[in-house]
């Protein structure tokens, strides 16, 4: 059945109904941001939802944010065409958070006040920091901005049947426009509940396939995998199917995962999910929330990557226009034809909706709050003015998403999303880890280890075989590749710690005591966080 769909036609299902349920759904969130914005009237209203939201609240709503159409589509097409090796991301995604609750959320929710430069910039030097700050955050934010506009782009072929890069920079517009309507009308707030109405659609839509799979192999697993197994070959229940052939292989396979555990509780968009809370017993709660949630839904990507390889196969997931992004809409029309189809679209640009607002409401407020009124102005910004600055920064970031997203549409853009966890990685998680359990850290440690590791981690993969030299890179006919991996995380995140401890112990100046004592009791006490600002 769906091979013959996909032979006739570059679209599955129904484009019209596809794009009816997904205006549905963009109605139905235009509402709900609309009401959510009447009580913007404060910074921490704009920039913290006015620390509103439960525990539970907001890890569904970091589930949300974290669970972006890569790991929806990408996940589910990796689990279906490489099998074991697919699962491996899952599993990296998940563990992730354990670094994120064990050692970043409750003190980073004490300590801070809107953005993680609070935190990096407490007990050190407040300019050059805050700026070395929104400069790795703007970094994270535009790399992952790019790949999810330019994944917008993609999946229309499949979904809406549009072939021609008119019709798809159109729809990286119109996903850019929604963007900066969300952010600059509902704020934190609005982009919140878009969050977690997206979470909900998703992980149902994930779970009613999920079982309706299952019941074809009558609820038994092992039937599926043998199943898979007998269309895709034994190798896909094995390891090293992807990256298993070669020594080196293995060794990036090992980058890509340092990347991808540590990467997340450096992660700026997520980091500032805890600031919308009003405890720091809620910002462990959510972060909990948030684990199980992305957990369960991880299992059934699990399911519905085999399922697809079982029902679908290979060959066709790979000839269909979205390529390994398409497992999953093939299996939706495979299982409930057009409708269930249409469904599974509305969530996946639900999906790449939500990740964008997040990213670029975090994106607007580093600027606003930490190089316009922090640095520009010293710390004395009107409130009113600062919140102005953040939407006009909106609608410059939204330009400049829509420009890039239409700009690398039909390139690798795989290597954005793995930059910016390596750039998370190796200049913000050395930077908070340091501020917050290194009494000797100081500035010119936060400094070197920003810096180095997003200059290094941005080098490495300019001269990777992602940019040039090979033939999935972006510059085909030209080779300057140095390094050898795709993923630069095995040598920018020490190199970022090591950074961090050479400028520390290479430098002379000595910080404020009373201030590094002040932080101390803060991040583990919470006493003080509302009024956490200037030093």
């Amino acid at each position: 059945m769906i091979a013959a769909a996909a032979a006739e036609t570059t679209s599955v299902g129904e484009p019209l109904l596809n794009i009816g349920i997904f205006a549905a759904f963009v109605a139905i969130t235009l509402v709900v941001v609309l009401r959510a914005s009447r009580n913007n009237k404060t910074a921490a209203d704009y920039y913290a939802a006015g620390r509103s939201f439960t525990g539970p609240q907001n890890g569904t709503a970091i589930a949300g944010d974290y669970l972006s159409a890569a790991s929806f589509l990408g996940i589910c097409g990796a689990i279906a065409v490489n099998g074991y090796d697919g699962f491996l991301y899952s599993i990296g995604f998940l563990v992730a958070w354990l670094v994120a609750l064990l050692f970043v959320a409750e003190l980073m929710r004490n300590t801070g006040k809107f953005t993680m430069a609070d935190v990096l910039s407490f007990r050190l030097k407040q300019r050059p920091v805050r700026l070395a700050a929104a400069t790795t955050t703007l970094a994270v934010c535009f790399f992952y901005l790019l790949a999810q506009m330019a994944g917008a782009g993609g999946l229309v072929s499949l979904l809406l049947g549009i072939d021609q890069a008119v019709g798809q920079s159109i729809v990286v517009a119109v996903v850019g426009a929604l963007m900066i309507l969300y952010v600059l009308v509902g704020g934190m707030k609005g982009t919140t509940w878009v969050q977690i109405i997206k979470a909900a659609l998703l992980i149902a839509g994930a779970f009613i396939m999920t079982v309706w799979v299952l019941a074809i192999y009558g609820f038994n697993l092992s039937e599926l995998l043998g199943a898979a197994a007998d269309k895709g070959g034994e190798a896909v229940l094995s390891p090293g199917l992807q990256y298993g052939l070669t020594d080196l292989s293995r060794l990036d396979f090992v980058s890509l995962a340092l990347a991808l555990v540590l990467g997340t509780a450096g992660l700026p968009h997520v980091l500032m999910r805890f600031y919308t809370v009003p405890t720091a017993r809620e910002a462990r709660r959510s972060v909990v929330w948030a684990i199980w949630l992305i957990g369960v839904f991880y299992l059934f990507t699990l399911v519905l990557g085999y399922g697809a390889g079982a029902l679908i196969g290979k060959e066709t997931i790979l000839a269909a226009p979205g390529g390994v992004n398409s497992a999953a809409p093939l299996l939706a029309f495979e299982l409930g034809g057009p409708l269930l189809l249409g469904l599974i679209s509305a969530v996946a640009f639900a999906t790449i909706l939500a990740v964008v607002a997040g990213l670029t409401i975090t994106a607007a407020t580093s600027f606003a709050h930490d190089v316009y009124a922090s640095v520009l102005k010293k710390g004395k910004a009107e409130p009113g003015t600062e919140v102005r600055v953040a939407r006009i920064t909106v609608v410059v970031i939204g330009i400049v998403a829509i420009i890039g997203g239409i700009g690398v549409q039909g390139q690798n853009v795989a290597f954005l999303v793995a930059l910016a966890f390596a750039v998370a990685a190796s200049a913000n998680l050395p930077t908070i880890l340091y501020s917050l359990y290194w009494k000797r850290f100081n500035t010119r440690g936060a400094l070197w280890s920003m810096y180095g590791g997003l200059g290094s981690a941005v080098l490495l993969i300019l001269l990777s075989p992602v940019v040039s030299g090979a033939e999935t890179s972006i510059f085909k006919d030209v080779d300057f590749s140095l390094y050898p991996l795709s993923n630069p995380g095995i040598v920018s995140i020490p190199l970022g710690f090591l950074l961090g401890f050479l400028g520390t112990i290479t430098s002379r100046t000595l910080e404020n005591p009373a201030i590094a004592a002040e932080m101390e009791v803060r991040s583990l006490t919470g006493y003080g966080a509302e009024e956490a600002e200037e030093h």
